[in-house]
This record gives C-alpha cells, structure tokens and sequence, in this order.
C-alpha cells in the first residue's frame, strides 16, 4: 500500500497538489503530477493543516509556516533551502546573498538551479530569492509566463 498522500488545494491562482509522506510535505505541485500512482489520495491531518495554513497565507492572514517539512533532496540543497526559510516575510534576497549565507559566494548560479527546483515552494519561500539587479527572476511552473505570474502573486502577496 502506498504512503504517499495527495490532497488538492483549490485557490484562485491555480490548483496545489500537496504531498505528504511519514507526516511531513515532501512536495508541493502547480499542476496535477504527471503520475498519480505514486499517491494515495486522503486528506491527512497533516495536509488539513498545510490548508488551513495556505488559506491563511492567502489571505494575508499568516507569515510564517508551521508544518513539518522534508524535500527529498541533495545535502548541498538542503542547506540552501534551510536558508530560504530563514528570509522573513516580505522581504527579499539575492541569489548571490543566499549563497554567501551558505559561505559559498560563487554558488549564486547553483542557487538560482536549487531555486528552480525546490520541491516545496511556498512553504520554503524561493519566491523571496531575486536577482542582484532586483528584478524578480524565474519561478517553478510550466511556463516563463506562469513562472513570472506565480512568483509576482505570492511576492505582491507579501507586500
């Protein structure tokens, strides 16, 4: 039996597909995962609480997550990912910040590829990391146009 949950939160901006496995995210998706054998669809009370907590992020209701995480991925991106969480609400970073935070200044390009493939966005808030010229870079999504529009939400969101 599969223990990978799926729950699918309905908003204005697009449909969320959150995952969980062993009660923590493992993933947010924009779009409906391209295989849905991996999960189980169920409402846990660890996808109960993302929802809530998105709605209320939504709704300018709520600055920071609380909810167990775990993104499956590299060491090196975990710990550029620890960093993202630490960017407070409403404020921004470059990807050359980022990378001095980690003590790797000349990882700005790595960054910006952990950015792009951040398997939780929102909950870990890529959508802060800008470029030094401070424009607002690409995004996750499906498209440069989707990408541009979701990263601008959620940062208009936090103005």
């Amino acid at each position: 039996m599969k223990n990978i949950f799926l729950y699918k939160f309905n908003n204005f901006l697009t449909d969320i597909y959150i995952a969980e496995d062993k009660d923590k995210i493992t993933n947010i998706f924009f779009n409906k995962p391209k295989s849905l054998n991996f999960f189980n669809f169920k409402e846990t009370s660890i996808l109960k609480q993302a929802n809530l907590q998105l709605i209320k992020y939504f709704n300018r209701e709520l600055k920071y997550f609380d909810l167990p995480l775990n993104p499956q991925v590299s060491q090196i991106s975990k710990l550029v990912l620890n960093q993202l969480i630490k960017i407070p609400y409403g404020k921004t970073k470059s990807y050359s910040d980022v990378a001095m935070m980690i003590n790797k200044p000349t990882y700005s390009r790595a960054i910006g590829m952990i950015c792009s493939k951040n398997p939780i966005p929102i909950l870990i808030p890529c959508h802060r990391v800008i470029k030094s010229n401070g424009t607002i870079g690409g995004f996750m999504g499906t498209s440069l146009k989707e990408k541009t529009n979701i990263k601008k939400f959620l940062s208009d969101i936090e103005k």
